[in-house]
């Protein structure tokens, strides 16, 4: 079972603009999606044998708060 990422799209966006949709990728290559969901990414990355791990919302307001990812 590998880790896998859930990431939004666009990557590149604007802060206020809305996300598009999500895959599920490596560190390497995009393995799945677009999906319009994140729980639909995460339910096929477990279905496919990966341990999914997506990205916690950061608040910017809070600069001693790490950025890190959790298992989903």
């Amino acid at each position: 079972m590998s880790n896998i990422f859930v990431e939004p799209r666009p990557k590149s966006r604007d802060e206020h603009a809305p996300i598009s949709g999500y895959v599920v990728e490596t560190a390497t290559a995009i393995m799945g999606g677009p999906f319009s969901t994140q729980a639909e990414a995460i339910a096929w990355a477990k279905k496919m044998g990966h341990k999914p791990l997506v990205a916690r919302v950061r608040h910017l307001t809070d600069k001693n708060k790490p950025d890190h990812w959790r298992e989903a």
